[in-house]
């Protein structure tokens, strides 16, 4: 995202290099290899979604194809007045398959809304996506909403990250399945969770006007991520 657009989807000629055909295979091997990278692709963006840091996305000039199904699953999404989002995927002859049309919906919360986006492939604009909820905050400039970013990030890097971890899990778990399985899951979650040090320094903290330097978390999957792995 650091050139003029915030990016253009997929690279057309790499993509045709690995899906292409290829007569010295039969359909059904052809089929899992589609399978093998689409699924890479899959989790790789899925990996942004239940990882335990909160992932902002800030987009200008044009967040097309598979950047939207991307940032699709990113946890904060801001963008500039000038930014054009498109699910250009059917102009190409196909649906997409790496999040786009699985998260959008449950973002912008209007079945209406997507399938008109994804089956005519017209472009939305920032107010557009402001108002339906794609995006958090709209900015006249890049560099406003680079150093709101930066700011947001810092302020969210200062808070526990057992609690960051934690929300995450929560919203994620809470977006598929009921009220009462989510409240279930966050109880039991949190038997452990706030037996830890981080409740008691944060709440001293806050008492001394102080500010808390909490440890990192150790090296190891997200529960997310474990589930990932299963599948």
């Amino acid at each position: 995202g650091a050139g003029r657009l915030f990016c253009t989807g997929l690279d057309l000629q790499a993509a045709m290099s690995i899906f292409g055909s290829d007569s010295a295979q039969d359909v059904p091997r052809r089929a899992l290899k589609i399978r093998h990278f689409g699924k890479a692709w899959q989790d790789a963006f899925t990996s942004i979604e239940i990882c335990g840091k909160a992932v902002i996305a800030c987009m200008h000039g044009a967040c097309l194809g598979a950047a939207l199904e991307m940032v699709s699953a990113c946890d904060i999404r801001f963008c500039t007045e000038d930014t054009t989002f498109q699910l250009a995927e059917v102009n190409l002859g196909l649906a997409s398959d790496v999040g786009g049309l699985q998260r959008l919906p449950k973002i912008i919360g209007n079945q209406s809304l997507v399938r008109e986006l994804a089956l005519s492939g017209r472009k939305m604009l920032a107010n557009e996506a402001f108002q339906h909820g794609l995006v958090s905050r709209s900015f006249t400039a890049k560099e406003a909403m680079m150093a709101e970013a930066l700011s947001l990030a810092k302020t969210i890097a200062s808070k526990s990250p057992v609690a960051t971890l934690g929300i995450k899990e929560f919203l994620n778990y809470s977006r598929d399945h009921s009220v009462s399985d989510s409240l279930e899951y966050a109880i039991t979650w949190n038997m452990g969770m706030l037996q830890g040090a981080d409740l008691a320094m944060a709440t001293a903290s806050m008492v001394q006007k102080s500010v808390p330097e909490f440890d990192s978390l150790p090296s190891v999957p997200s529960a997310g991520e474990l589930r990932q792995s299963k599948l």
